[in-house]
């Protein structure tokens, strides 16, 4: 099958890749750009633990094609610590709260939770097990999960200053 040139903006790099049009993202992301932090789980979008954000909004890789990601900004797990290794908040958060067991379904979860906080600062308790029900795990019963994504919105809101935390969101779908 013939390749096609794509250009992938991933955390903050430019990655030029020849891949099949038939290829996910998923695939790309962990066979091509050994970014494994992605996982594959169910390969069918149900158990979210391949979960990324493009152009800020949370897809799932495994049902997305490589092909269609080309020219878009594209957030991994890998991306959200900052270049001196310190945790994002969510990241923080998860493992403070013991929001992970295994740790397969993190990565997914930890990136629905970013798509939700940037849409919604001050989420509830329903609006954040709402916004997680795309995503499964198999190890925590979620009580841990939903306590750190509180934790996180609380630290968050901290670093941010009241007039972010209580503006209203940026766009909507």
């Amino acid at each position: 099958m013939a390749k096609v040139n794509i250009t992938l903006h991933i955390n903050g790099d430019t990655y030029s890749v020849a891949v099949e049009p038939c290829r996910t993202l998923a695939e790309v992301l962990r066979e091509d750009l050994n970014l494994i932090g992605t996982k594959i789980g169910c390969g069918t979008g149900d158990c979210g633990a391949c979960t990324v954000l493009i152009d800020g909004k949370s897809v799932t890789s495994c049902l997305s094609l490589a092909v269609e990601s080309d020219g878009k900004e594209i957030t991994t797990i890998e991306g959200l610590s900052t270049k001196g290794d310190t945790l994002h908040p969510i990241q923080e958060a998860f493992v403070k709260e013991g929001a992970i067991q295994c740790g397969y379904c993190t990565p997914g979860m930890i990136l629905s939770a970013k798509y939700l906080l940037d849409r919604n600062p001050e989420p509830t308790e329903l609006e954040i097990r709402q916004a997680l029900s795309g995503n499964l795990c198999r190890c925590t019963g979620y009580h841990r999960i939903v306590k750190a994504v509180m934790v996180a919105s609380k630290k968050i809101n901290q670093q941010n200053g009241p007039s972010k935390a209580s503006g209203s969101n940026e766009e909507s779908d």
